[in-house]
């Protein structure tokens, strides 16, 4: 906490209407496949778009990484939270995902994790819309260039460019960045492509 501290961080929120993303989720959750995984491939995908995203800061300057690990925050029942690792996810289907997802997270509650599983993450996400939270400013995790908060999908009244009203499912989602590698306008450019593919090209989820 206190090295997160020390690093000067800024926010950038966006909101995404989750109206194709809850189709998708409906059709794969049984094959086994959580939200989880679906916001995890996503992030992995978009990613790729945008390699300082998952960069971070030395001293010698900008590291680059070869691979893209996200890490998911999960609670433990006995208080605190550890990270497992979901390895490579933007090249492994979402259902390899899945199973290497539901084996992270029990054994992680059976504090049987190898440190390998939850200490290589090169991106993380921390999500509490289950317990109903909108939105919430996530403490970046030191050697990390971002991280993702992740709210509730709640429906909302939404005015559309033609002066309609209708009602739209929607959730924020806040990036905490480390300024010394990212820009205000990169981090933007991120959270635009993200919701792009969640909004509207679901389909390469499942690729």
């Amino acid at each position: 906490m206190n090295a997160s501290l020390t690093v000067p961080v800024f926010h950038v929120g966006y909101t995404i209407t989750t109206t194709s993303l809850d189709q998708l989720y409906k059709q794969v959750k049984a094959k086994g496949v959580s939200m989880t995984v679906l916001l995890s491939k996503a992030v992995a995908l978009t990613l790729q778009k945008h390699p300082i995203i998952n960069a971070y800061y030395t001293d010698r300057g900008i590291a680059y990484r070869g691979e893209i690990n996200i890490a998911v925050a999960v609670a433990m029942e006995d208080g605190g939270l550890i990270t497992p690792v979901l390895t490579n996810a933007d090249r492994t289907d979402i259902y390899s995902l899945g199973r290497q997802w539901q084996s992270l997270v029990e054994r992680a509650r059976n504090k049987q994790l190898q440190p390998q599983e939850y200490t290589t993450g090169t991106f993380t996400i921390s999500n509490l819309g289950m317990f109903g939270v909108d939105r919430f400013d996530a403490i970046l995790p030191p050697g990390t260039g971002a991280i993702l908060a992740v709210g509730a999908a709640q429906p909302r009244v939404v005015a559309t460019s033609e002066g309609a009203i209708m009602v739209k499912t929607q959730m924020e989602v806040n990036l905490t960045a480390d300024h010394r590698t990212i820009y205000g306008a990169q981090a933007a450019q991120f959270l635009k492509d993200l919701a792009d593919l969640l909004e509207n090209h679901g389909e390469q989820l499942t690729l």
